[in-house]
């Protein structure tokens, strides 16, 4: 069965004035869009038909480049989409796993915000920044270029991403124009951390003991 585009789960203007409405329309109807079309014409009539984006992304250096960079743009803004919400912003509650792994492995969710933007304001040209699982079900924050991610086999630190920011200037450039920071900086204001905390506690169902 061919990818399909998900519908997002909030309205365009939702996440106004963060992300304005302009921005959004252009962003997941044209270029997820286009991501999710290329994607399905690399893979027809191929064995990769069928499979789930992760298992193609997890082999991706077996791939052409069109299965490559445009698998991860098809898994990419699936995550961006989920993780914002109009409802977002503020701090993940104490109930939350992620609050306390965020306070364990960086030191409090200020220490995190810094870290986290210096990665997505350091990425060179087109990419990511990501928060990611280890196998060790420890956080770290890494960034990948254009539309790679840490699932892929090529990827220079590997983990499970549970927050990812968009650094393509197709994100922000109507609105920030060359301001990256400022665009990172209104990012934090529609992160739904309950939608983190849950990509969390499933990137490792054995959780950790913060008792």
């Amino acid at each position: 069965m061919a990818f399909q585009l998900p519908d997002l789960p909030y309205a365009h203007d939702a996440l106004e004035p963060n992300i304005d409405a302009r921005t959004m329309e252009v962003h997941h109807g044209k270029h997820h869009n286009g991501y999710t079309n290329k994607l399905n014409a690399a893979i027809e009539g191929t064995d990769l038909e069928g499979k789930s984006i992760k298992d193609i992304l997890a082999n991706v250096s077996k791939y052409s480049a069109g299965v490559r960079n445009n698998g991860g743009g098809y898994f990419n803004h699936c995550l961006f989409w989920e993780v914002m919400s109009p409802n977002g912003g503020g701090s993940p509650t104490a109930q939350m796993n992620i609050g306390k792994a965020i306070d364990r492995d960086f030191g409090g969710l200020d220490e995190f915000k810094a870290a986290f933007k210096k990665a997505a304001t350091t990425r060179f040209g087109s990419g990511w920044a990501w928060l990611c699982v280890d196998s060790d079900d420890k956080l770290f924050i890494t960034s990948t270029p254009n539309q790679d991610n840490p699932l892929m086999d090529v990827a220079e630190k590997k983990g499970t991403p549970i927050l990812g920011i968009d650094v393509w200037e197709h994100a922000y450039y109507l609105n920030y124009q060359n301001r990256r920071g400022d665009y990172i900086d209104a990012f934090f204001n529609v992160v739904d951390w309950s939608v983190v905390s849950k990509k969390y506690n499933d990137a490792n169902p054995g959780g950790s003991d913060f008792s």
